[in-house]
């Protein structure tokens, strides 16, 4: 395994109970793993969850679409085209390290069935990469904002074949625009996945609305009768 990315962890635990339940959320380009912090606590979880949020920091690299300038990345963007030529390798190479974390949390007692991958914009492409991919059943994949980018070379998963996936975009969305999201719940519909896809009249952002939807789901994909989890 190698070195962990440094991560903000914040705990949703109100019973006190040990956390069983994990949300690893990948932050978008230049930002940190303090991006989406302040939002665990008005998600409206459920008090009998038990949820550890996983907030990891990217690695600073070199980005071309910004003149080479080193920041906070996932992978680099070579081009903004709606084709959105991007390193592969990096985003493996970025996959690798979220797996590293997912088998952090399954030492720490968290199961990879509790487990959702989420991300934003560049990291929810990672997240896209990473959950599709994983060789063991998880909870739930939730993208926002955000692009299909290896699509032709994700080695699909079976056992992640009926991975409850959620897409949420924004209608009015200047960076990454509404048509990239469309078309991974397209592709992804097509080849079966069963995908609740949803947009706000937003740009490149996170909206009030959006946010008790991302609770409402997370309360479901976590929850012990939509795991088939015994319950105590």
């Amino acid at each position: 395994m190698s070195d962990l990315l440094n991560c903000v962890i914040v705990e949703h635990n109100p019973s006190k109970q040990p956390i069983d339940k994990a949300v690893i959320w990948l932050h978008g380009l230049g930002a940190s793993g303090h991006d989406f912090e302040p939002i665990v606590p008005v998600l409206g979880l459920s008090d009998e969850l038990a949820v550890r949020f996983v907030f990891p920091h990217a690695p600073q690299i070199p980005v071309t679409i910004n003149g080479g300038y080193v920041m906070p990345a996932w992978y680099d963007i070579l081009e903004m085209s709606l084709e959105r030529k991007v390193d592969v390798a990096q985003i493996e190479a970025s996959a690798q390290q979220i797996r590293d974390l997912i088998a952090d949390q399954v030492k720490q007692g968290v199961a990879e069935e509790n487990i959702v991958i989420a991300g934003f914009s560049q990291g929810g492409a990672v997240a896209y990469h990473t959950a599709l991919s994983y060789p063991k059943k998880l909870a739930g994949l939730m993208t926002l904002s955000t692009y299909l980018a290896t699509e032709t070379q994700i080695d699909y998963s079976e056992a992640n074949q009926n991975i409850p996936v959620k897409i949420d975009h924004g209608s009015h969305d200047p960076v990454v625009p509404e048509v990239l999201g469309e078309r991974a719940n397209q592709s992804l519909q097509a080849k079966g996945y069963h995908v609740d896809y949803s947009t706000y009249p937003m740009a490149h952002q996170v909206c009030p609305p959006q946010i008790k939807s991302i609770g409402a789901w997370l309360n479901k994909v976590l929850g012990d009768d939509f795991l088939g989890l015994s319950v105590g």
